[in-house]
Parts: C-alpha cells; sequence; structure tokens
C-alpha cells in the first residue's frame, strides 16, 4: 500500500499479475498512485487501470479473470460497469492439486465456549422454542401463538430460555407433492425442528395443504414428545382454539427447555455458517479475507465452516475445485455450477444478473469479481464436502453447501443443515439477524462500521490502516467463541430474526 501523501491517494495493487489497482482513498484526475496519473475521478473501492487493456482482453484482480475489457482501456482509467463486462471463460478446475492433510488440535488443546448439549449429543449455542409452519395458512395463527407466550412475561420465570420463535414461511401448498420443491421444504422444515439451537418445536398446519406433517413426521421416523408437538387448524377447531392449544402446548415446554445449562465445550462442536451481503469493492480485501483466517482457526480447532451462494461463487469455484479433498467433491461442486446455468437460462436470466446496484455503486463490478471475494471467506483449507440446500452436515472441517446469493434464502440453507453460529460480511451495511442462529456482522470499512454502529459487530475497515490482517482473524475467532457462550450480538440486541426464515421454493407454485 503506498502512502498517503498529496497526490498520492492510497491504493492496493492484490496481486502482481493485475492491471487494475483499487482506491482505498477517493482518485482525483491527475493524481498519480503507482506513477499512473488518473484520467478520471476513482471513488473508494473502485478500481483504476494500471496498464493499456485492448477491447476483449482480461482484466485481472487477486490475478484472476473479472471480466473482459468493453472497449479499450488506457492507464489512469476508471474500470467499472461501462468498460468492463462480464463473459463465460473456461476455467481449469484441477481437481484436488491443493487438498492437504491439515493438523486438527487434540480435544485437550481445542478452545472451549459455553453451550447446551443435547441428549442427541449435538450442541446448541442458544436455547429457543419455535413455532413452525407447514405452510402460508398458518402463519398467522403460529405468530399469534408465539406472540402470546412472548408477551405473557412468563419466560421470565425461565431464564435459560432464549425465547418463542415463529417460524413461517410463504409456501406449502400449490407444489408437486413428489417433486423437489416438497423434498426442500421437508428438509428445510426438519432441518430446523433438529438445529442444536432449538430445544422444543411445535409445527403448526392448516390441514389441507400439500405439505402434509404426518408424511414428514413419517419421513422422519419422528414421535411426538414432550418437546415436539404439532396440530393443526381444522382438527383444532379453528383460530382461536388452536391459538389457545398452540399457547398451552408451548407452556408446557418451558420447564422441560428451561432446564438445559451451558457447560463447557470444545469448539470443533461449532459449525459456522458464512454469508456475506451488500457487498463492496472492500468485501474481498478487508473483512472476507479476515474471516478466512478465523475460518481456518476453526478447522484447526476441529469446528466446521459452510460456504454458500452459489451464484456468488460463480468464476471462483475453480479456486474450491482445487482445494476438494477428492475428485468426486470437486466434480460434485462444478455439477451444481452446471445446474445453476441451466436453472438460470431456463428462466431467461444471466449468472452475471449480481452485482446488485449497491453492490456496483461499492466497486463492485461483475459477479466474477463478486465471487473472488466471496469466496475468501472460506479460507484455505481443504474443501471436505459438497451438500444440497439444507441437506444436513456430517463433515467437519471446511464444506459446501448448494444455496442462492439471496441471504435470507441461503442462511436458511444452512441453518436446516445444522449451523449453530453465523458470521455475515457486508459493505454497504446489510441490516440482518438469523434466530435461532446468532449472526456476528463484520463491517468491511471504518466509515460504515461507524455510520451503522448499532447493527455491526466488528470492523474489519482497520486492516485498510494498517491492522494485520491476522490479528483481525484472532479477533473474529475470539467473538465466535463469545457469542457461542451467550454474549448477545447486535442484531439479537435489536430484536431481528424472526422474519428471516426463508426457505428456497426451486419450482413452480401452482
Amino acid at each position: 500500500m503506498s502512502p498517503k501523501l498529496l497526490n498520492a491517494p492510497r491504493t492496493l495493487r492484490l496481486n502482481p499479475k493485475d492491471n487494475v489497482i483499487v482506491a482505498v482513498d477517493t482518485v482525483e484526475v491527475g493524481a498519480g498512485p503507482e506513477g499512473v496519473t488518473a484520467r478520471q475521478r476513482v471513488m473508494r473501492g473502485h478500481k483504476m487501470a494500471t496498464a493499456a487493456t485492448a477491447k476483449g482482453a482480461a482484466i485481472l484482480k487477486f490475478g484472476q479473470i473479472i471480466g473482459f475489457a468493453s472497449s479499450d482501456i488506457a492507464p489512469g482509467d476508471h474500470v467499472h460497469t461501462h468498460n468492463c463486462s462480464f463473459a463465460a471463460f473456461e476455467r481449469d478446475y484441477a481437481y484436488a492439486q491443493d487438498a492437504r492433510e491439515e493438523t486438527i488440535l487434540p480435544i485437550a488443546q481445542q478452545a472451549t465456549f459455553q453451550g447446551f448439549r443435547r441428549a442427541s449429543g449435538a450442541v446448541g449455542t442458544r436455547n429457543y422454542i419455535g413455532v413452525m409452519t407447514s405452510v402460508n395458512c398458518s402463519a398467522t395463527v403460529a405468530r399469534f401463538i408465539a406472540e402470546a407466550v412472548n408477551r405473557s412475561g412468563i419466560l421470565e420465570q425461565y431464564p435459560n430460555i432464549d425465547g418463542i420463535i415463529p417460524l413461517v414461511h410463504s409456501t406449502g401448498c400449490g407444489i408437486d407433492s413428489d417433486g423437489e420443491t416438497f423434498e426442500v421444504l421437508k428438509r428445510t422444515t426438519w432441518g430446523y425442528a433438529c438445529n442444536p439451537n432449538m430445544a422444543g418445536v411445535l409445527v403448526v398446519g392448516l390441514g389441507c395443504e400439500g405439505f402434509q406433517i404426518a408424511r414428514m413426521k413419517a419421513a422422519y421416523n419422528v414421535k411426538e414428545s414432550d418437546t415436539f408437538r404439532t396440530m393443526t387448524i381444522q382438527e383444532t377447531g379453528g383460530t382461536k382454539k388452536t391459538i389457545a392449544a398452540g399457547v398451552e402446548a408451548v407452556r408446557a415446554m418451558l420447564p422441560i427447555v428451561n432446564k438445559a445449562t451451558r457447560t463447557t465445550i470444545p469448539a470443533s462442536e461449532l459449525m459456522l455458517a458464512l454469508q456475506c451481503g451488500g457487498s463492496d469493492g472492500y468485501s474481498g480485501i478487508t473483512a472476507n479475507v479476515a474471516l478466512g483466517l478465523a475460518v481456518d482457526e476453526l478447522v484447526r480447532h476441529g469446528g466446521t465452516a459452510v460456504l454458500s451462494e452459489t451464484p456468488e461463487i460463480y468464476g471462483a469455484e475453480h479456486l474450491l475445485t482445487r482445494r476438494a479433498a477428492s475428485r468426486e467433491i470437486g466434480e460434485k461442486l462444478v455439477g451444481i455450477i452446471k445446474w445453476w446455468e441451466d436453472y438460470t437460462a431456463r428462466a431467461r436470466m444471466s449468472m452475471d444478473n449480481n452485482p446488485s446496484p449497491g453492490n456496483k455503486a461499492g466497486g463492485l463490478t461483475t459477479i466474477l469479481e463478486k465471487s473472488l471475494g466471496a469466496a475468501a471467506k472460506g479460507g484455505s483449507t481443504t474443501l471436505r464436502g459438497v451438500y444440497h440446500y439444507a441437506e444436513p452436515v456430517r463433515t467437519k472441517g471446511f464444506v459446501y453447501m448448494d444455496t442462492p446469493g439471496y441471504d435470507p434464502v441461503a442462511a436458511t440453507g444452512q441453518v436446516a443443515g445444522g449451523c449453530n453460529m453465523l458470521i455475515f460480511t457486508t459493505g454497504r451495511g446489510s441490516a440482518y439477524g438469523c434466530k435461532p442462529t446468532p449472526s456476528i456482522k463484520l463491517a468491511t470499512t471504518p466509515e460504515m462500521y461507524q455510520r451503522m454502529i448499532d447493527d455491526m459487530d466488528i470492523n474489519c475497515g482497520d486492516v485498510l490502516d494498517g491492522v494485520p490482517l491476522a490479528t483481525k482473524g484472532a479477533e473474529i475467532f475470539d467473538a465466535l467463541l463469545r457469542v457461542a457462550s451467550g454474549e448477545k450480538t447486535k442484531s439479537e440486541l435489536l430484536g431481528y430474526g424472526d422474519a428471516e426464515y426463508v426457505p428456497w421454493q426451486i419450482g413452480a407454485t401452482m
């Protein structure tokens, strides 16, 4: 990074092969960072050309292709959507070429946190009761049940319970009951019910919907118990009677759920969902890279980290296939990429429908550029597994789950897969929370961190001012352990999380 001098604003060259640099400070016309005179104003987080690039030639950032010049580009030009465009290109997947065996610390040497050990052996970081729905038709009743219990004041008698969550959604009927949509909703619903942060569950249906509760129970061989109850509005006798019965069912769970207490647990029991949203030109330089280092540390301590958002690793998947533990794992990821290419083509969309307008305002130009930054969240360890949406994650270490890029849908799949913690990086300033799984938010710049101080947990932008990335990664890992032990995140203090349960609707709504 060049020193901040008059006529020499700070910039970053992220790889010696790059033909662009990133503006840390706004570069005014006539300024000369790295000996190149700026021909246009380049805003913070945006890119400036350092070499002549002919129309059609590749533009490199991170040493990787982020797009192709849509017109001739001169040194000093601002490089963005007006002169850089997306195009498909061949990637070398080099399956398992960089895979390696990591050294995992013995349990006695692992970091610890204070968590809830369940009878199943799984470990929670929170202790919630969820009121779930099979169909949108029962969403209002489920909300009324949860609100009635939360507002009654009875939870003051049960200090070990974090709350009652209404987990409602907009589907459940008008779907192919033998198709992929049904299977995904079934996995997601049961995955949430089994998430170790959920100590009790009530599932409420209408009764005649396509997604039948009885069918889900049969599929998973589930029996009703003191902490798992189901009911339908039609069988119970309508709205008022179902609310009353639901409140009574939840109240009966309270003394049982409250018996759970925190005990010392090794970090190997943490399963961390990795998310980014409202990204900017700094995401792949500060927060995502620092989070990647924290992920490497979690893996070293025997834990699990789950990267997702397939449309936002598109163009960077070749960096993950190289790290795959086997060719089979790498090919599974590439197969998912090809499914997405077909999926978007059938919907008359493009894989470059991302970045969003806010991402572009923050300096991101193409999905290729965004993906390279997003993939940095996954650190550098071997890719041990690839999972479909909401599948239970059974593999320790760094793994991948196929999800959309839309944050609530993506995180819903990860939580259904078993994630008991979530870390969310943001450059523009995402407002997000994720009950029952606490979400730690990382800001990419000091300015946004200060502007949204009530929402952001950690400022990663100070690495631009000299804080070592390793120090920031250690800070994130320490925060992960504290929050897993019960420390509230900013989104929890604000009350986020009741509206962020959004199962993926893949197929047609009939």
